[in-house]
């Protein structure tokens, strides 16, 4: 069946991303095994609960103090939690520009309350614009709606709330068990190797999805 609709992932898909910068971060802070609590394949509750917006900045902050030994100030804690935060190129919204001309685009990102603010600064400074959403029909940011990737229940939302049929939607992302979570809801999924190809290999010179 034919796609005619597009979900994109933000970090790795069209944001630059390197978790290893903030275990890195972390390290030099003090907590020396930061990366067996934290990391793009799994993680401890506290970041899934953050993720969700079940717990504020403050209180992210404090648990992650008690659980790693880690006595650091909290401007501390946020910049090396923002450390994974890298950019977003030009070329990349431009090929949003053109994709939404053929198809109803969609954003779905796993952020939290600490990174949101800290990348919309950067899209600010660079473009002079503070949000994504004018890019994309609909942007669901996981901590404004209380549900994360891979949980399907956030991709039924997503389709039930934009009459989108699930085959004719296709979700990309980089990380393996977020496509999972997609085809376990029915959508067609893509899991972007980044360190092989990038989003606008995915699509033609006239801007239409290839063959996947």
């Amino acid at each position: 069946m034919e796609i005619r609709n597009i979900v994109f992932d933000l970090g790795g898909v069209l944001l630059n991303i390197n978790y290893d910068l903030t275990i890195d971060q972390f390290k030099k802070l003090g907590v020396r095994d930061f990366d067996s609590i934290f990391n793009q394949a799994s993680q401890v509750m506290l970041f899934d609960r953050f993720d969700k917006g079940a717990i504020s900045p403050e209180d992210f902050r404090d648990e992650l103090r008690r659980i790693s030994g880690l006595a650091a100030r909290d401007y501390e804690i946020d910049q090396a939690w923002n450390a994974m935060l890298l950019d977003l190129p030009a070329r990349r919204l431009a090929l949003l520009e053109m994709v939404r001309k053929r198809y109803r685009i969609f954003l779905l990102s796993n952020t939290n309350a600490i990174h949101y603010p800290a990348y919309s600064e950067g899209l600010f400074k660079k473009y002079g614009f503070t949000d994504l959403e004018e890019l994309f029909e609909k942007q669901y940011l996981s901590y404004k709606i209380g549900m994360r990737k891979p949980d399907r229940e956030i991709f039924d939302f997503v389709l039930e709330e934009n009459g989108l049929r699930a085959e004719e939607t296709l979700f990309i992302d980089d990380t393996f068990q977020h496509v999972e979570g997609a085809r376990k809801a029915g959508l067609k999924a893509h899991h972007l190797d980044t360190g092989k190809a990038e989003v606008a290999d995915l699509f033609t010179s006239g801007h239409r999805l290839k063959s996947l």
